[in-house]
């Protein structure tokens, strides 16, 4: 059997992503979201998702490029001293996780303070995991674990992706991408020995980490066709590039309409059913 959650992020980002999450959920394919606790647009991604029936929200945890729902001076290990905000790359975190600088205690509380705020404004939160990935590693990933758990939270994203080498081989643009992703695959057993240790539920795998900001309908056949048995999530990025965008620190700009189009097609829907793959929501990954 092969079931497939499709996840979207960065919900809550601006009007123009959460409007293209809806779309995608109720035109297309997407069968969860995760929301950003600090995001501007969070109010208003409230709001659409309380109109979406059987899609399922998580939090989009962020620890990076973004600021914490916390006071400031609760969480200090975590922010930069002149801004106040979390760091604005993902190397600077993992250079802080690694020489020992994050407060393990501050993580979990911060994670814990994302999470009861959707909660919090009315949000069944099914999943949770984070932006850019920064759960990956291990110094980040226990205590996320302890938040969501304490906050009745069981199922986090397996963020070590999964690219067939066949599907790799024709598109240069993702090699360095492949590289990259299969290093980080190393650290994928002492992943799901922590998510099982901490009576937690995680997916195979995650597939489109690699295709993040190149995805296109081939791309996203290719992985189909290639997508092996088991409980896999797809992560998505949908929005439209419009002004508001414009105001976000963010890499993703058009691939998020090439994206929103690729999840609303209709031979993507027909795509799934030929090769016999089942759409699943995280609410029942996370109930079994």
């Amino acid at each position: 059997m092969r079931r497939l959650i499709i996840n979207a992020d960065d919900f809550g980002l601006t009007r123009g992503v959460n409007r293209a999450i809806a779309e995608s959920h109720q035109n297309g394919v997407v069968t969860s979201t995760t929301l950003m606790a600090n995001s501007s647009a969070f109010e208003d991604a409230v709001n659409v998702a309380s109109k979406l029936s059987g899609i399922s929200v998580g939090c989009h945890v962020v620890l990076v490029d973004g600021s914490p729902v916390l006071p400031s001076e609760q969480v200090t290990s975590l922010v930069e001293s002149k801004t106040h905000n979390f760091p604005n790359t993902l190397t600077r975190v993992v250079g802080r996780a690694f020489r020992g600088q994050l407060d393990t205690s501050e993580i979990e509380a911060e994670v814990a303070a994302q999470i009861r705020k959707l909660q919090d404004a009315g949000v069944a939160v099914s999943h949770v995991d984070t932006h850019k990935h920064t759960h990956l590693f291990p110094q980040i990933l226990k205590p996320i674990l302890r938040a969501a758990k304490a906050c009745g939270v069981k199922a986090i994203r397996n963020p070590f992706g999964r690219l067939s080498i066949r599907v790799a081989v024709g598109r240069p643009d993702l090699w360095k991408r492949y590289v990259q992703v299969s290093l980080l695959n190393r650290m994928a057993v002492s992943f799901r020995k922590a998510v099982a240790e901490a009576g937690m539920l995680t997916p195979d795998g995650s597939l489109g980490v690699v295709a993040t900001g190149a995805l296109d309908d081939e791309l996203f056949r290719s992985m189909i066709q290639h997508l092996p048995e088991g409980t896999w999530e797809f992560v998505c990025h949908p929005g439209y590039n419009d002004a508001e965008l414009d105001t976000v620190r963010t890499r993703l700009r058009a691939s998020r309409e090439k994206e929103l189009a690729v999840l609303t097609s209709t031979s993507t829907r027909k795509l799934l059913e030929n090769n016999g793959v089942e759409l699943i929501p995280y609410g029942d990954f996370a109930r079994r």
